[in-house]
């Protein structure tokens, strides 16, 4: 029996709309739904979306007439309106929040490049997208013409690239690199693909779910020029899957263009573990790979979409052993103050010993797995050429593991311990306190 077809949608109100025109993703960008009458045309709206509407300052509105068409106009919680049509919650301010939750502009060098993790960036491109999620991360940036990023701060960017070997993976993002004109979007990845330690292009982008229609032969034909590029797109919900998003993604897929799907854990809209199955399995279908599930950043408008920690950990128990292991992606908090993506996971470890293991599955069922007593790790020899050129710093757990660093101290902990007394001949000889074998004098000496 084959697969149930994607439903493809269309508002009564854009019926009369000629097919050339509703396919065409420079129309949709043009007739882009932002006014207390635009939506009205589409659905009955709520007393509290329309003081939202009304309010001076707001994030930006703007959303295509074909993901509006996706709103069921019955329902007033409909979990693609909640996306994107504001309501006077955006309004109510919350413990934690913060302009800039994830501190990408203190890890960026130069404007529009974030630095964050030893071998990779995100480089910020464009403020613009084809729609407006309420719940942007990046809202302090994106939809505001005042903060776009200039060619000065692109030729910037590029820069501190060349001067970077150990970058080897960039990603794009802003705002939507899919809504830059082709020759401007061309011109970043032939400038990415000059730079010969730039291994790896990645595309962050709504595009193909709040416009399938950009996603043309011309875009597929300049894209596949500069492999090897990978695309993440964001889909949140099983009712974004349309026959045309199916076909965006085939185009993309069919141009040699890997996809993942990275989807933000959003109350009201896929807080279900059921929901978030079915959502895994039809993004599968349509050769996409759930990558990422986030937990709601702490950014300002976005408190009323946040979830407990233990409804993601819920959701990530109802998908492992319920559906196939690549459709379950990893569920992470983007650590605010600028610690980066932490992966969580229930609890699947029982307990250890010095040489077994106790293990759950995901029905309960306990099982122990013995391990082996004479392992041996390989020769040094064998795994030196594979190991990168430290970044000082960026170790973490790994320089424990391995020997580097015997501790992680936080912030002021030395100073702490000090209790505020004196240098004195007890504390003056500081190699009392360098653990014998653990690091390497080299390295000291560049953190000094």
């Amino acid at each position: 029996m084959p697969n149930k077809p994607f439903p493809s949608k269309r508002a009564p109100y854009y019926n009369d709309i000629p097919d050339e025109k509703w396919t065409d993703w420079r129309w949709q960008l043009s007739h882009r739904l932002n006014t207390v009458d635009d939506f009205e045309n589409l659905f009955p709206l709520t007393e509290g979306e329309r003081e939202a509407l009304s309010q001076t300052g707001l994030f930006r509105v703007d959303v295509t007439p074909y993901f509006a068409s996706l709103i069921d106009p019955d329902n007033p919680d409909d979990p693609i309106r909640k996306q994107v049509v504001p309501t006077e919650k955006e309004l109510i301010p919350f413990t934690g929040m913060m302009e800039d939750s994830l501190a990408e502009d203190m890890h960026s060098p130069v404007p529009g490049l974030v630095h964050r993790y030893p071998d990779r960036v995100l480089m910020l491109i464009t403020n613009t997208c084809a729609s407006y999620c309420r719940y942007c991360t990046r809202a302090r940036l994106v939809g505001d013409p005042t903060q776009s990023f200039s060619s000065q701060d692109f030729e910037a960017q590029l820069d501190y690239l060349r001067r970077t070997p150990q970058v080897r993976d960039v990603l794009l993002s802003g705002g939507d690199p899919l809504t830059l004109a082709p020759k401007v979007l061309e011109r970043v990845l032939k400038s990415l693909r000059e730079i010969e330690h730039i291994e790896i292009i990645r595309i962050g982008s709504r595009v193909p779910v709040f416009m399938p229609q950009r996603i043309t032969a011309e875009l597929t034909d300049m894209l596949q020029q500069y492999h090897p590029l990978w695309i993440n797109i964001h889909v949140n919900h099983p009712n974004e899957i349309t026959a045309e998003l199916a076909e965006a993604c085939d185009k993309l897929t069919r141009a040699g263009i890997p996809l993942g799907n990275q989807s933000v854990l959003l109350a009201g809209v896929n807080d279900d573990a059921y929901l978030m199955r079915q959502l895994v399995q039809d993004l599968v279908r349509i050769r996409v790979r759930p990558y990422y599930i986030y937990q709601c950043d702490l950014v300002a408008g976005a408190g009323h979409f946040r979830t407990p920690v233990a409804k993601g950990l819920e959701i990530i128990e109802a998908l492992r052993g319920h559906t196939s292991g690549f459709s379950v992606p990893t569920y992470v908090i983007d650590a605010p103050g600028g610690g980066g993506k932490i992966p969580l996971a229930p609890n699947y470890l029982l307990s250890m010993s010095d040489h077994r293991i106790i293990l759950r599955n995901f029905e309960g069922f306990i099982t122990s797995y013995e391990e082996p007593l004479d392992y041996q790790q390989p020769p040094k020899s064998l795994t030196e050429p594979y190991r990168p050129k430290k970044s000082i710093g960026q170790g973490g757990v790994l320089d424990l593991l391995e020997g580097h660093s015997m501790t992680i101290k936080p912030e002021g902990f030395d100073r702490l311990h000090l209790r505020g007394g004196e240098q004195h001949r007890l504390r003056k000889d500081k190699n009392k306190w360098k653990a014998l074998g653990i690091g390497d004098k080299e390295e000291d000496k560049e953190e000094e």
